[in-house]
């Protein structure tokens, strides 16, 4: 299938994007095109014009933030590629919840293509990165005819597969709090094959202390509904205890009762159940490398 007739736009800047942006109607912009393309294809989305972001290099980078607190943090741009993220000593050294996520996005060939703004802004409640900035409180960076402002991720998803941009907004970067070493963490998802987007998905962080009492935990699920899920509840429960099999069975059994989607891929018991069981085993993952860290 071919896409439907459309103008097309090649800007250099972030300002000559944002022009574009308020000065055309119903535009989309292109970043890797691995979602976009397939729906132009498919006549999912009609726009009149298409601005490609792919000459913008300033929206291309990774970097450690300047004046980052205590434990830091790390910025990436929003058409830095899925390969090089993969492939940064930096994200690998710290930001390690990433760098395993990034592995079990798609394929070589599309991670080469795909980007990380592309991957927030589509918003599938599947996807790993969007995972990633859930389970690690990131912070989006957005720039509009007004100045820039930042959005919480947690505010980020307004509904199914919708950011809270608007018409007029560039997604430009996105910051990532780093924790502290040693801190043990996990991501595992379950998918038809591979490749697939997940259906269902867990990423967990876990800080423990000398005694190997757990002092800090994040777990999201995603797959689940519209957005990822913080699992508040087990990340309570679960400070102040020493992990072990049987326990962590006991603290993710609630989340069998967590509202989950019907689709056409699994139903919403068989979430739950993937939930339960994939929340234990990166619980437990996370838990077993905190020794192995330290030690390294």
């Amino acid at each position: 299938m071919k896409p439907p007739a459309f103008s097309y736009h090649d800007p250099r800047s972030t300002g000559e994007v944002l022009n574009l942006l308020t000065s055309l109607d119903n535009a989309k912009l292109l970043a890797g095109g691995q979602s976009l393309m397939p729906m132009l294809n498919m006549r999912f989305v009609l726009p009149d014009h298409v601005i490609d972001l792919n000459r913008v290099a300033e929206l291309s980078y990774i970097r450690e933030a300047a004046g980052a607190l205590e434990s830091g943090a790390i910025e990436i741009g929003a058409m830095t590629r899925q390969r090089d993220i993969e492939f940064s000593d930096l994200i690998r050294s710290r930001c390690p919840l990433m760098h395993e996520a990034i592995r079990q996005v798609g394929h070589r060939q599309t991670r080469n293509r795909g980007t990380l703004g592309g991957s927030l802004c589509h918003l599938d409640p599947a996807a790993e990165l969007v995972a990633v900035a859930a389970t690690l409180d990131a912070s989006i960076t957005v720039a509009g005819r007004n100045g820039s402002r930042t959005i919480g991720f947690a505010d980020f998803p307004v509904a199914y597969m919708t950011p809270a941009l608007g018409p007029d907004e560039l997604l430009v970067g996105a910051r990532f709090p780093c924790w502290r070493d040693p801190h043990g963490y996990a991501f595992v998802e379950f998918s038809r094959r591979h490749g697939d987007f997940a259906i269902v998905a867990a990423a967990a962080l876990i800080e423990e202390d000398g005694a190997g009492k757990v002092t800090r935990a994040a777990l999201t699920l995603g797959g689940m509904g519209p957005a990822p899920i913080r699992a508040r509840e087990v990340e309570q429960a679960l400070i102040g205890e020493i992990i072990g099999e049987q326990r962590l069975r006991e603290l993710c059994e609630p989340l069998r009762e967590v509202e989950a989607m019907d689709d056409i891929h699994a139903p919403a018991s068989y979430r739950r159940q993937l939930a339960t069981v994939l929340s234990r085993r990166a619980l437990n993952k996370a838990h077993e490398r905190i020794a192995a860290r330290a030690a390294s």
